[in-house]
């Protein structure tokens, strides 16, 4: 049993959690400075979190499994590899389904009803290479609902900083997603799947990315700037910004081998953030 937990882990890469769990708390943390924040609602949280991702990552898996068995980079996933089957992979992402559903509906009827829009906004990235070369764009949308989602769980009022959050966190995750679909970029010419890599060249999409990066410290600036937030928070924003630039220096059109390296450096970023916003908000 715990080898075959380990494999259901590894199918939807619990480590990469560390994207989008971090600013759903943040989103929260915001909302916390109008409204009481439980530990039992951050729990709750914290479980829609984890199952709507579980959910997102096995559905993008089971869509993308017959290219995984074709790309080199990917024929070791659990699906093509046999480690899981498709039956397996469908009824788990049916129980993730159903589970973020329940879970929402511990935060009350407004998460409730929104939690079927969510799962088709994160559904949705794992079929729009079929259709768009804006894939990139549409996998920020879906992370770009976790801080959103996470103010409106923790009850907070119709305000801008939530919105500014999620355009930070979507313009980040799509800025690092575009240079990561870099590395595929002959695969998905071959196999006339769409990326903005396919679309752009690499050297534009690279520029893209480094464009998208400077959107989210300004909107990050931007939330601290309306919520009032103070010098913790504003050495967070510039700690997140070094790390981005940082990142970016690692990936050019001419070397594209740390790609992988620069794409693990995003595991700091939404700690980095929650851990000032936290630190501004409950302790400075």
């Amino acid at each position: 049993m715990p080898g075959r937990l380990q494999t259901y882990a590894s199918f939807v890469r619990v480590s990469h959690s560390v994207f989008a769990l971090p600013f759903a708390l943040a989103g929260a943390l915001l909302a916390s400075r109008i409204v009481p924040l439980t530990w039992s609602r951050v729990g709750w949280i914290v479980a829609c979190m984890v199952t709507a991702r579980s959910a997102a990552m096995g559905f993008n898996r089971l869509a993308d499994a017959t290219w995984d068995a074709r790309n080199p980079r990917t024929a070791s996933r659990e699906l093509p590899r046999g480690a899981l089957s498709r039956r397996e992979a469908i009824l788990f992402i049916v129980v993730m389904s159903v589970a973020f559903v329940w879970c929402a509906a511990q935060l009350g009827w407004v998460c409730l009803a929104l939690a079927p829009v969510a799962l088709a906004i994160v559904f949705w990235y794992s079929l729009a290479k079929r259709y768009t070369s804006y894939t990139q764009l549409f996998l920020g949308l879906a992370m770009a609902v976790a801080p959103a989602g996470g103010w409106i769980a923790a009850g907070g009022p119709a305000q801008i900083e939530p919105w500014l959050l999620g355009l930070a966190i979507g313009a980040w995750v799509a800025g690092f997603d575009i240079l990561y679909a870099c590395q595929d970029l002959e695969f998905d010419r071959r196999e006339g799947l769409r990326s903005m890599p396919v679309r752009f060249g690499v050297a534009r999409a690279i520029a893209i990315s480094r464009g998208l990066h400077l959107v989210t410290v300004i909107a990050l600036a931007l939330v601290g700037q309306l919520a009032g937030l103070g010098t913790v928070y504003a050495v967070g924003v510039g700690l997140v910004a070094v790390l981005l630039v940082y990142e970016q220096s690692l990936v050019s059109a001419a070397d594209l081998s740390q790609v992988k390296r620069a794409f693990d450096l995003n595991g700091w970023v939404g700690l980095l953030y929650l851990a000032a916003m936290a630190v501004d908000v409950y302790v400075a």
